[in-house]
């Protein structure tokens, strides 16, 4: 019997975002080792879904666990089809700053930059 691969699944994070990541992460009190930041997609927005971005202190049975930059990242199954291949960045700019999502499976969006279609 040959053995089933187990999926692919890539999530990018640049340095400006992980620098930002590691920030938030050491303002939280007594996190342990297996602490790291949720991205999950949930239903909601102008465009149906949009992105959450939460500090947990451990992965979740079934999480895809994404390791950048020294930052633990847990993708439950659910937002796996939705995020495979996006890239986190952080950016600030004179309307302020903020993390931002390029997403590849995106097939609308809309001005608010945080909510899309797929």
């Amino acid at each position: 019997m040959a053995a089933v691969a187990a999926p692919t699944f890539e999530l990018n994070v640049t340095e400006a975002a992980a620098t930002e990541i590691k920030k938030f992460l050491a303002t939280e009190d007594d996190l342990p080792e297996t602490a790291g930041l949720r991205v999950r997609v949930v239903p909601g927005g102008c465009s149906g879904f949009q992105y959450s971005l939460n500090i947990e202190e451990d992965s979740r049975a079934g999480d895809m666990i994404v390791d950048k930059f020294g930052i633990k990242l847990f993708v439950d199954m659910f937002s796996v089809q939705y995020l495979n291949g996006i890239t986190v960045d952080h950016t600030t700019n004179m309307m302020g700053s903020g993390f931002t999502f390029e997403n590849p499976n995106a097939t609308g969006g809309c001005g608010c930059g945080t909510s899309f279609s797929a």
